[in-house]
Order: C-alpha cells, then structure tokens, then sequence
C-alpha cells in the first residue's frame, strides 16, 4: 500500500442464500478481510466493510425446487442463517445488506440504464438452451454437461467447479437440464451483452503492467490467462422469472445477469449504511482517496477483476478495485469441499457442536489459509493445532503469567510496567513490525506465526529466568520478570485483536485492563498497585471424542450420499495428493467373504454386513445398497480395510469399510480377488 488513502472499503464475496456456510467460505473470502478491516482499523485507518445475501439467480430457484418451496423462503431462511451465524462468529461487517432489497434493485437497474443509455451494451439475438419439458429457457447453473477444458462431466454452463473455468452453455459437451435431466434446445431469444474484448487494450495496460507486482501471483496469473486467451462479449440479461427485472419496456420477462447485479451489491450495501449513518456514500465509490478491497475466493477472480471492473470503466464514475487478494481452495479431509454432497464442516454446526471455540477455528483456518495454493483441513490436524499450539504455547504463557503474580505478588503490580530486559523488549517490537508488514501484504498465516513465534519467547523467556526459584533467593529479580512476562502479556493482546479477537478480550480481561481496542503499538500504561483478576484459561483442550464425532459424522455423510436419476453421474475423482510409502503400509487389506448380508432399517442407502475375516468375524455397515441386493452378495468375497476404527452408524458399530470401485455413471463394483482365496489374506 504505496499510497495513502483517506479511507478504505472492503468487500467480501456475497453468499448465495441457498444454504448454509461452510469453512471454504470463510478461509476463502471472510476470514482474511476480517482480518484485514480489524488490522486497519487498529492502524487507525477509517474502515468501511460491507457483504450481504446474494438473493437472485438461478442457484436461489433451483435450491427453492428442490425444497418445494418459493425462491422468497429460501432467501429468507438462508439470509437469516448466515446473518445469524457470521455474527456469532463474530464478523465485524459494517453492513450485512441483502440484494432483494429495494436498494439494491434502485442501484442495479440505475447502472444498467446509465450503461445502455450511453450505447455500451449490444443487443444479440441468439439462439439459447430452452428445455421443452419444463417449457421455460434455461439460465446457465440449469445447464449442466462436460466441461471442453478438462472433460469433468458435471460442469455448469457458467463454470466448471473442478477446474475453475468460466464457461458459456454453448461450450458445454452433451449438455443436458437440470430441471428434467433431458437435452435441451436451441431457442431464438434476445440480450444485451457487455462487450469484454472491446476493453482487452485497457485490462492490459490496468492489469498486465500496472498491477504485476501488486496483486497475488495467483490473481495476476488467471487475470492474465483470461485476457491472453481472448475475451468475448457476455450478456449481462437472462430469462428467468427470478431476479431483478431489466428496466426496459421491450424487456418484459427477462431480468439482470446474477453477476451483474451481484457485485453492485457492494454499492447498495455502502448506501444502505451510508444513509444509516449520516454518510455520503458516493465518498466510498467515486473518490480517488478511498482505496478499494474485494475479497473472493478463486473462482471469483474473472467476476471481480475483469467483469465488474469493465462495468465501472464503462460507466465511468467510480473507482477500480485497488487490489483483488483471492484465496484458493480449502479441501476437506482428502476430498473437494461440496455443498451438494454434504461434505463440508458447516459454520452454524460447528458453533453449535464446539461452543466457546471460536477462535479455534479461527486460528486453525488462519494456520492452514490457502493463500495461493489450496491447502487442506483435517480434524485431526485441527486437535494439534489447537492442543500443541493454542493451548501449549499462548494460552499456557499468558495463563502462567498471571497465575505467578498471583502467587508470589499477590495479583497485583509492585511496579509500573515497563521492559527491563532488552531482548524481550526487541522481540516484542519485531513482532508487531513483522505481523505489519505482513498483514500489509495480505499475508495473513505468516502473520499468525509471527504471533505464536512472540508467545514461544515469552514462555522461553519465563523458563530461563525461573521466577518461581528466585522469588526464593532473590525477590526484587523474580517480581522483574515477572512484570516483564506480564507487559508481553498484554502486547499478545494487542496483536491478537486481528486474528482472535475473542483471546484478545479474555487476556485484557484477565489483565483487568478496559475491554477496548487498543490501537497498534499504543503505549501499554499498566501502573503500580494495578490488580489482576483470577486467572482462567484461554483455551480448552480438545479431547479425543470431539474428533471422532466428527469424524464419523463425516463419514456417516459419505455412507449416506446418493446420485438421484435426475442428478447427472459423477465424473471419475481427481488425484488425490501424494503420499508416502508409510501412509500406504498403515491400512491393514485384507479379503474377506459375506456371511450374511440385511438391509438396516430406515436406511434405504445402507446395508449390514457379516464378514469372516479369517481372524474374527465383524459387521460392517456400507452405503451400497442401491448397487447390490443383500442376497447376491452372500458368499461374494470383498476388500476389508481390517484397522479401521470403528465407528456408530444408525445404532450399529462398523468395524471397517469394504472397497469398491465408482464408475463414471456413478454405479458401484465391488474390489475383490479374481479367484478365491483364503480369509484374511492380506493384500499389499
């Protein structure tokens, strides 16, 4: 940041209200603008950091058919759940708007008329998908088929979610509804389009040149690739009966492109709290000194960067993003994070299941974010983190501290609080330059371990200076470092209001110090005679059973999921990342023969298993029922993965999992050996 802006509006990417928010969301686009807006705001900077409900396109419709209900109750009920659930996350948005309001309908269709009006559109009339069963034309998320990129066969005709590219319905391979799982056909109908390659020459000059050493490599890198391979024009009106409609006459029926209208969601929101707060919202989005911020993840880089930037040029009055700092994927336990398979860590469960540690989870997303590359969380590596590292290491140093002043001060300062050593004091003042100038640089996990590297000194620190021996020999040294332990202390406060602002309010609180912001590198005045409250600790340490439950709930999603017919087929899986030797050699294979075979009841998915595994017999339950009658597979031998833990599904203990094999169309064969052999043979 060069240059220095009066004020700075940030943005994260609107949710869809279709459903609930997982963790991907939050490490991609919420997390790290929290982080940012809290950090600037400690800096003093003036802040402004908006979101809200995405609540129009064809996602909102086809969530509201699946449940039977109108797109105005599924927007209702989601825009109040993850209302609900960012606030006890604890976001510090400043407006949590909605793009159903009236607003925002004012501000889009505004845009859009300055925008024809000044002949920056092109009507087209082309021939687009219309699925005859359904009678109606199909928005690009109803079109789904084979991606021309990367052959994945569930690709969107607005992007391929396995590789990420933005595509068009006319790209699709054997496209086929959504709606009724039939092929649809071509249609005239007529758009108005925004024509991207007429602003190729000055996304070159604004992107390739001026922002190469600026944004993300990871952001640069797919700007340029998209305006290296040529963009086209993209029409900015579909035929839906669900969004916000076109405001003109020979427009009947047909409504604003989502991602139009979803981006200038940024700007209702900034004038909904601009009028809420005696502001002029013009201020945030036609003047040079406010610096703007969006946060996405990466499939949201081409909307952000190329598209919604190409309206603003074109409509002429507003600033362009000064940085775009996209995150990449978060995979969840081996496998793509997926709301239509349930495989995800929900935000809402989890702050039902696990009360009381948000800032964990901050934390352990903060530690594993997938700035520019996806990364991976686990629940066992979240145990770790939060064991060895939160509780080992800050919590144990702040909670010592006080626990020491306590014991051998009597809770309270003897001394005004001031570094009497030098290499603390040093450390203390490295440490907040370090965690600037990362966070500066949108390099929020290095920040985070600049952090933990300060809380590691201090427990160093307390384990050399030995307090509790000295008061013994040499009072007026041990009470020293004592004082010194706890003004580091409170500077751990200090720098954890940006990444665990929770922890934040726990150590002041403990410190009895006013439960405020306090501003970046803001003298700590802590005087003589100052009490201390009770000591408590900051964290609690998570136990071996809140991770098997999640675990094996999980697990019980993967047993569960199912392809309905209308539902096209999985494409074959992606590689999964590499591993070593070791990891393979830990599973115990082995062939093992069905004894008996039943269905489980009230689980039309799952069947029960009776296996001889030439060393015991055991029950294995197994989502498989919809491939296999329980009849055919007795006397059928199958692979055993032997040492897995066991685990409680629908009342029954499965002592392991039996492998199969998943066609492209989806169907299940079972792994087995091509000629008998003896139970519990092992396979390696």
């Amino acid at each position: 940041m060069t240059k220095k802006y009066k004020r700075h509006l940030i943005t994260s990417a609107l949710p869809y209200a279709n459903g609930p928010l997982h963790i991907g969301h939050l490490a991609g686009a919420y997390l790290p603008a929290d982080t940012y807006a809290r950090y600037l705001r400690l800096k003093g900077e003036e802040v402004v950091y908006v979101c809200g409900s995405d609540e129009y396109g064809a996602a909102i419709t086809m969530r509201a058919k699946k449940e039977g209900i109108t797109p105005r109750q599924i927007i209702d009920k989601y825009h109040a759940q993850i209302k609900e659930a960012f606030a006890r996350f604890g976001m510090s948005f400043d407006i949590y708007h909605r793009t159903s309001e009236a607003i925002h309908t004012q501000t889009s269709q505004e845009i859009f008329t300055r925008l024809h009006q000044q002949g920056k559109f092109t009507e087209q009339t082309s021939e687009q998908y219309y699925d005859e069963q359904a009678q109606q034309f199909l928005a690009d998320r109803y079109i789904m088929g084979t991606c021309p990129k990367c052959g994945y066969e569930r690709a969107y005709g607005d992007q391929c979610e396995r590789c990420g590219s933005t595509l068009s319905p006319s790209e699709l391979i054997s496209p086929r509804s959504t709606l009724t799982n039939t092929t649809p056909v071509l249609r005239v109908t007529k758009h108005w389009y925004l024509p991207l390659n007429e602003y190729e020459p000055w996304l070159r000059e604004w992107i390739l040149k001026e922002k190469q050493d600026v944004w993300k490599a990871n952001v640069y890198g797919q700007c340029r690739s998209w305006i290296e391979g040529g963009l086209q024009p993209r029409a900015m009106t579909r035929d839906l009966d669900w969004g916000i409609p076109v405001p003109l006459p020979e427009a009947a029926g047909k409504v604003l492109y989502v991602w139009l209208d979803a981006p200038i969601g940024y700007i209702s929101a900034t004038r909904a709290w601009a009028e809420q707060n005696g502001k002029n919202w013009e201020d945030y989005w036609k003047s040079d000194e406010t610096r703007l911020l969006h946060f996405v993840g990466k499939d949201n880089i081409v909307f952000h960067c190329l598209i919604f930037p190409i309206v603003l040029k074109a409509h002429g009055e507003f600033i362009l993003p000064d940085n775009v700092p996209a995150n990449e994927f978060l995979n969840l336990e081996g496998d793509k994070l997926s709301t239509s398979r349930n495989w995800a860590v929900w935000l809402h469960e989890y702050l039902d299941e696990l009360p009381g540690r948000t800032d964990e989870l901050r934390y352990v997303l903060g530690s594993i974010a997938p700035e520019t590359a996806d990364s991976e969380f686990t629940w066992k590596d979240y145990q770790t983190r939060v064991n060895s590292e939160l509780v080992a290491i800050l919590g144990n140093f702040v909670n010592r501290t006080v626990v020491l002043m306590h014991k051998f001060l009597g809770g309270q300062t003897s001394q005004a609080l001031a570094f009497t050593h030098p290499a603390l004091q040093l450390a203390t003042e490295q440490a907040y330059d370090a965690v600037d100038q990362h966070l500066a640089n949108f390099k929020f996990k290095a920040g985070l371990f600049a952090l933990m590297d300060l809380a590691r000194t201090g427990n160093k620190y307390l384990t050399e200076t030995e307090p509790w021996k000295t008061v013994k020999t040499d009072p007026a040294q041990a009470a020293e470092a004592l004082h010194n332990a706890l003004l580091l202390a409170a500077h751990l406060g200090v720098l954890c209001q940006p990444f665990l602002p929770e922890t934040a309010q726990k150590i002041f609180k403990m410190l009895n110090l006013p439960q405020t912001r306090y501003a970046w590198q803001e003298p700590l005045v802590v005087p003589t005679g100052h009490p201390l409250n009770e000591p408590f600790l900051l964290f609690q340490k998570v136990e071996d059973a809140d991770i098997e439950r999640q675990i094996a709930k999980l697990q019980a999603t993967k047993m569960d999921a199912t392809t309905t017919p209308a539902t096209p087929a999985p494409a074959l899986a992606a590689a999964k990342s590499e591993i070593v030797y070791d990891d393979f050699a830990k599973l115990d294979l082995r062939v093992a023969t069905v004894l008996a075979c039943e269905r489980v009841p009230k689980a039309d998915k799952l069947l029960k298993l009776t296996l001889d595994t030439g060393l015991d017999q055991r029950t294995v339950v197994s989502g498989i029922a919809q491939y296999f009658a329980p009849e055919d597979l007795v006397g059928q031998q199958v692979m055993l993965v032997a040492n897995l833990a066991p685990r409680p599904l629908r009342g029954i203990t499965s002592q392991g999992m039996i492998l199969t094999a998943q066609r492209p169309d989806g169907s299940l064969v079972l792994v087995r050996p091509t000629q008998p052999i003896e139970p519990g043979s092992t396979v390696s």
